[in-house]
């Protein structure tokens, strides 16, 4: 499978290098076009169909993070690249598949490359199709507390669950919400054993809801009760793996 790409890069010889290696040890990437700002790069995305985009973080004119705000919807990956690495959290929840910091490593490259084409392959795998999860049970409880006690849910009830700072909200099937004074991450641990899946920083989905996967910023999730729910780049390839 060949990947289309481009490079967005200001330095001239910093995309000579990335350049040189993509070609010479990432074989799966077509390169077909470069740009060395915002208004080149916006320009060569508006006019190809991309799989993937190489972008640097500063350039002449604004930043990756202009670029990707003026674009909107997205529907390829982006792997950033850059010398500070105190954009990481900003690349992250950019949607960034992976991150890159100068000077290149070649294995790193050769890691976000793969990491890539194991995503393109199998969203379009399961693009349009009725998702079945490989698993398709959930059993179990999980217990959450309440002021005046404690209250246990059937695991399978749970439809997903939202970050809200230091509670999270828990929906059910019966359209009911539970308020919990617990993090996601407190959640996401107890209901290790389960069937869900982190899809996104402030999002734990039931997999066994999921009937619906969509290409887009990110990609994003339908459930079973109509909720479309965005997916984390970074969070793709391991909610694709509960999927046949």
């Amino acid at each position: 499978m060949k990947l289309n790409a481009i490079l967005v890069e200001d330095e001239e010889t910093s995309r000579e290098i990335l350049r040189n290696y993509l070609t010479k040890y990432c074989p799966n990437i077509s390169i077909i076009g470069e740009a060395s700002n915002v208004d080149e790069a916006l320009v060569l995305i508006r006019n190809n169909d991309l799989d993937v985009v190489f972008l640097d973080v500063e350039m002449p004119y604004g930043n990756a993070f202009d670029l990707l705000d003026k674009v909107g919807d997205i529907d390829f990956e982006t792997i950033f690249v850059t010398a500070y690495n105190h954009y990481a959290i900003d690349a992250l929840n950019a949607h960034a598949s992976y991150y890159l910091m100068k000077p290149i490593s070649i294995e790193e490259l050769i890691k976000a490359v793969d990491y890539v084409l194991e995503i393109k392959t199998k969203e379009d795998a399961l693009q349009d199709q009725v998702l079945v999860p490989k698993t398709n049970i959930v059993n179990g409880k999980i217990t959450i507390p309440q002021q005046d006690g404690f209250e246990v849910l059937e695991t399978s009830e749970i439809m997903y669950c939202k970050a809200d700072d230091n509670y999270t909200e828990i929906y059910l099937k019966n359209n009911k919400k539970k308020l919990v004074s617990k993090t996601l991450k407190y959640i996401e641990e107890n209901l290790a054993e389960a069937n869900f899946a982190r899809v996104h920083k402030s999002y734990l989905i039931n997999v066994n809801e999921v009937v619906k996967y969509v290409k887009g910023k990110g990609g994003s999730v339908v459930l079973s009760n109509g909720k479309e729910i965005m997916v984390s780049a970074s969070k793709k390839s391991n909610l694709l793996s509960y999927f046949k």
